[in-house]
C-alpha cells in the first residue's frame, strides 16, 4: 500500500529572514559586496550577482521606511523568488519547504499554513512568505498566535504556547492527520518544541531543518505517555481551564486532584490566592484527546433513551431566589440536547458561592456544576450509560457543550 503524501505543510516561523539576512545584506559598494559574498556557502555565490543583491536591499530599505499598514512586501519575495530556494539568504523558512518538497516529504503543490508570532516582525515575514508562495503556486494562508510575543515571558509561555498549540491542532483536525506535517523549523526554540509535542501527540511528522545540517530531519509520530483515561477522568477541569475568562482556584481542584496532574497545569498567584492555568503541556494533552474523543464519541456513548423515558428537572426544596427559572432552563436544556440523559435533579444550593462550570464522577454518579458567579447549583445526571466508561463518555460529552449552556 501506498504512503499517502502530506498535502498541507504546517510551518512555524522564525526571524532569520531578516536577522540576519535580509538585514545583513551589504550597501551598495563594490567593496561592501565583496567582502559580504566572501562569508557566503561557497555554493551559493554564483547566484548572488550585486545587481540583485543590491535590488533585495533596496526592497527592505524601502519598506522599513514606511508605517506598518503601508509596506508591501511583494518585491522582496519576487526578487527572493528569482533564486534557489536552498540558498542561505532565502532564510530557514524557505530554506527548508525547499528541501521537504525536494525530498516528497509532502507534495509538490502542498498547501502552506504559516503560524507567526504576533510581533511586527513575525507578521513581515510572513507576508514575505505569502507572496513568496503565491508566485510559487501554493495556497497560503497565515495565522497570527495570539500572546507569542518576545517582550512578556509569562505571557509567551502561559499563553503564546497553549494559542500555539490551539492553533495547529485545529488545522490538523480541518485537514486530517494523515495529510499533514509540520515543518518546526523557524521560530523560537520553545515554538519548535511545541510543534515536535503536537505532531507526535497528534500522529503527524514533524521536520527540523538546521542551517549547519546538510538534510532535513524527521521526528516521526511516536506514542508519548498520554493517558486518555486521564483525560476522560478530568475532561471538566481541563475544559474549565481552557476557557479564556474562567478562574479556577486551587481550592476549587483539591477534591479531584490527581498528581498525574502535576506537569498538566501552572500556578499563578492573584492577590494572595493560587490559581491554575493549563500548561502548554496540558494544552497539548487536552487538544489531543479533545480531537480523539470528537472522532471516537459515537462509539462510546450509550445508546439513545426513547422520548418517553426523559424526564422533567428535579429540584429540591431549596429556595431558589430568582435563580429558579434559569436554572430549570438549563437542566431542560441538558436533557433535552443530549439523547443519552434521563433526568436532572438538584442536591445542593449555594446563593453566596462561586464555582467552576464542569461535569465530573462523583462516587458513581455523574455530577453537574453551575455557576453564574455569584450562585452555585450541584446536581446529577441520571443517563442510560452502564459502564464505568460510558459514564466517563457522557461526562465528556457534556464538558464539550458547556459553552452552550453558560
Amino acid at each position: 500500500m501506498s504512503k499517502t503524501i502530506p498535502h498541507t505543510l504546517i510551518c512555524t516561523v522564525g526571524t532569520s529572514l531578516f536577522k540576519p539576512n535580509l538585514f545583513g545584506l551589504p550597501l551598495p559598494t563594490a567593496e561592501n559586496y565583496e567582502s559580504w559574498l566572501s562569508k557566503q556557502p561557497e555554493a551559493d555565490r554564483q547566484y548572488l550577482s550585486s545587481e540583485l543583491i543590491d535590488n533585495l536591499k533596496a526592497t527592505v530599505i524601502d519598506n522599513l521606511k514606511l508605517d506598518l499598514e503601508k509596506q508591501n512586501w511583494k518585491n522582496t519575495a519576487e526578487a527572493l523568488s528569482k533564486l534557489p530556494g536552498d540558498l542561505r539568504v532565502c532564510g530557514a523558512e524557505i530554506n527548508s519547504i525547499t528541501d521537504l518538497i525536494k525530498r516528497e516529504y509532502c507534495t509538490n503543490n502542498c498547501s502552506l499554513v504559516f503560524c507567526h508570532s504576533a510581533t511586527t516582525e513575525g507578521l513581515q515575514i510572513a507576508k514575505i512568505l505569502e507572496y513568496y508562495y503565491h508566485i510559487k503556486g501554493h495556497q497560503v494562508d497565515l495565522e497570527e498566535i495570539k500572546d507569542l510575543q518576545d517582550t512578556n515571558p509569562k505571557l509567551f509561555r502561559t499563553k503564546g504556547l497553549r494559542n500555539l498549540a490551539k492553533t495547529i491542532s485545529r488545522i490538523v483536525r480541518e485537514k486530517g492527520s494523515q495529510f499533514c506535517a509540520i515543518n518546526a523549523t523557524g521560530g523560537y526554540k520553545a515554538q519548535i518544541a511545541i510543534g515536535v509535542l503536537m505532531g507526535q501527540a497528534l500522529g503527524v511528522s514533524v521536520y527540523y531543518k538546521h542551517e549547519q545540517f546538510s538534510e532535513i530531519i524527521a521526528f516521526p509520530p511516536m506514542p508519548i505517555g498520554l493517558d486518555f483515561s486521564l483525560w476522560l477522568e478530568i475532561s471538566g477541569w481541563l475544559t474549565a481551564l481552557d476557557r479564556p475568562k474562567e478562574m479556577v482556584a486551587q481550592e476549587d481542584v483539591e477534591e479531584d486532584w490527581n498528581e498525574t496532574m502535576e506537569a498538566l497545569v501552572e500556578r499563578v498567584e492573584l492577590d494572595g490566592k493560587i490559581y491554575f492555568e493549563l500548561s502548554p503541556t496540558g494544552q497539548i494533552f487536552h487538544e489531543t484527546f479533545k480531537g480523539r474523543f470528537e472522532s471516537d464519541k459515537d462509539a462510546v456513548l450509550p445508546p439513545q433513551l426513547p422520548i418517553n423515558q426523559k424526564q422533567q428537572p428535579d429540584l429540591t426544596s431549596h429556595g431558589w431566589g430568582n435563580a429558579r427559572n434559569s436554572i430549570l432552563n438549563l437542566l431542560q436544556k441538558i436533557t433535552d440536547s443530549r439523547p443519552y440523559v434521563r433526568l436532572c435533579r438538584t442536591h445542593y444550593w449555594n446563593p453566596d458561592l462561586s464555582s467552576p462550570t464542569l461535569f465530573r464522577l462523583k462516587g458513581e454518579q455523574i455530577e453537574g456544576i453551575f455557576s453564574n458567579g455569584t450562585w452555585t447549583v450541584k446536581f446529577f445526571v441520571e443517563t442510560s450509560a452502564n459502564t464505568q466508561g460510558q459514564r466517563a463518555a457522557c461526562i465528556a460529552d457534556l464538558n464539550s457543550f458547556v459553552s452552550d449552556w453558560l
